[in-house]
């Protein structure tokens, strides 16, 4: 299929490029790859993007493929996960770092979702039945591509709406191992600070005085001095904000270990990614009724660091 038209005496003279640019309303780059391909032609003659053109001369490209709309993330049997717990009403996962849960900008394919779609066909179909959006389904919470641990999926709209009131009224329980950087003096305590999009950095979240209120409550567990001041934390989330445990922890002078995003860059303990795991999980079963608890130990990249202070604590 192509568009053509004739050239106006308005464009007589343009570089033939910037004329279909124009006229159709496509990337120059674009543009400029349809001409070098061949795809574009002035009265039946294939040219060069230098091309001038004259006023009357037919103008013939090949126009663009339509977008299809997109029909959310294809199942991937291949995208690593553990799965804790199923039944026909949920699914608890354990999720190694470096998975993104859900697709969004620049990650379309290869998520955790396209994982539970080859797993689990149900949750495509109940999509199809417009039972949730197609790049969410099922999902109640997420994690942070580099954050490892537990998070819970419904397998059906009822579960759905049971376990996100969960999460609102703050009925679920979620504890994450932490690792801070510096030494934190009190042995708990608890960072009541509202979070909100960075103004300088919008990518990155903040601590914000009109933002939405955030709180995070920490106990420490142990205490590190070699090879660098650390505390491993247990945290527990009241509210579930993006970043919340990075930033807050940031906040106070503790950034995770690991979390270069947000200063936490311990290039001593050789992390590659923030030392932060969603080791428990707490709720009520939205059919049954039923308190579970599941847990997740830490993942190998992480044990090994922690075991490593744990030595070199005991050398000194």
């Amino acid at each position: 299929m192509s568009e053509q038209v004739e050239i106006p005496a308005t464009l007589e003279g343009e570089r033939v490029d910037r004329v279909v640019a124009l006229l159709s309303g496509r990337p120059r780059s674009e543009v400029a790859a349809l001409v070098t391909a061949g795809g574009v032609l002035v009265d039946g003659q294939v040219v060069s993007r230098h091309r001038r053109v004259l006023a009357g001369e037919l103008l013939q490209w090949e126009a663009a493929e339509p977008e299809l709309p997109w029909e959310g993330p294809p199942p991937d049997s291949s995208v690593p996960f553990q799965v804790v717990h199923e039944d026909g009403s949920l699914v608890v996962v354990d999720k190694p770092a470096g998975v993104v849960v859900h697709p969004g900008a620049g990650h379309r394919e290869g998520t955790l979702v396209s994982g539970l779609l080859a797993r689990y066909p149900d949750l495509g179909d109940a999509t199809a039945a417009g039972a949730w959006p197609a790049e969410r389904p099922g999902l109640v919470h997420r994690l942070d591509k580099e954050t490892s641990g537990l998070l819970v999926v419904a397998r059906t709209p009822d579960a759905l709406a049971g376990l996100s009131r969960q999460l609102a009224d703050r009925s679920m329980g979620r504890t994450y191992l932490a690792l801070a950087l510096g030494t934190l003096q009190a042995e708990e305590g608890t960072i009541d600070a509202p979070l909100g999009r960075s103004s300088r950095e919008p990518t990155k979240v903040a601590v914000r005085a009109d933002g939405r209120e955030a709180r995070t409550h920490y106990r420490v567990l142990e205490r590190f001095s070699e090879p660098l001041l650390a505390t491993l934390l247990e945290v527990t989330l009241e509210t579930g904000r993006t970043h919340q445990i990075r930033v807050h922890l940031a906040a106070i002078g503790h950034p995770v270990a690991g979390d270069a995003r947000y200063g936490g860059n311990a290039k001593a303990l050789g992390l590659g990614r923030p030392f932060l795991h969603a080791a428990r999980l707490r709720l009520v079963h939205p059919e049954t009724g039923e308190a579970l608890e599941f847990s997740s130990p830490l993942p190998p990249e992480l044990s090994e660091v922690l075991d490593g202070l744990k030595d070199a604590q005991e050398r000194r």
